[in-house]
């Protein structure tokens, strides 16, 4: 009896080892094939990021606030509160709320007639145009300032930049 399961188990292995031997490569060039080509056809997207503000064309039909880029840090409000992180933008017409989520970073836009600006626990350093010059300004934590329009004598001005610094 041991001598027969030792012969089934050796006919098992030698068939095992066969197939291994010259089945595998076969086996390997036809399902890598179809790997490849399945991956082809279901590839995700770039993974290379633009930085490009998301929704960015529709904020701007719906509520006139050109949002451009930015690294996810300043992110704007559908409508201002009382949350320490909000940077609050006044212009002629409106308020403008953003949050900032970390201690550092950045948004490009384009917001005509910006008369003040106002930070909450994060101070922040935004660029303004005005009449072909731009203009850095420095705003401290939990303070505001004029600017643009806002101050005596200034010209309308466009917040082109915030950085949160803080």
């Amino acid at each position: 009896m041991t001598s027969r399961v030792r012969r089934l188990l050796l006919a098992a292995g030698i068939v095992s080892a066969l197939t291994a031997l010259i089945g595998a490569p076969a086996l390997a060039s036809t399902t890598s094939a179809s790997v490849t080509a399945g991956a082809a056809d279901t590839a995700p997207p770039s993974a290379v990021e633009d930085f490009q503000y998301p929704n960015a064309a529709k904020i701007l039909k719906d509520r006139n606030i050109k949002l451009l880029k930015g690294d996810g840090h300043i992110l704007l409000l559908d409508a201002c509160g009382t949350s320490p992180q909000q940077i609050k933008v006044w212009t002629g017409a409106s308020e403008i709320c953003f949050q900032a989520n970390n201690k550092t970073g950045y948004l490009t836009l384009e917001v005509p007639d910006v008369i003040r600006l106002q930070t909450g626990e994060h101070p922040i350093s935004a660029d303004l145009t005005a009449e072909g010059a731009t203009q850095t300004v420095a705003v401290a934590k939990d303070s505001a300032k004029s600017v643009g329009e806002g101050t005596v004598d200034g010209a309308p001005s466009v917040l082109v930049a915030i950085r949160v610094t803080g």
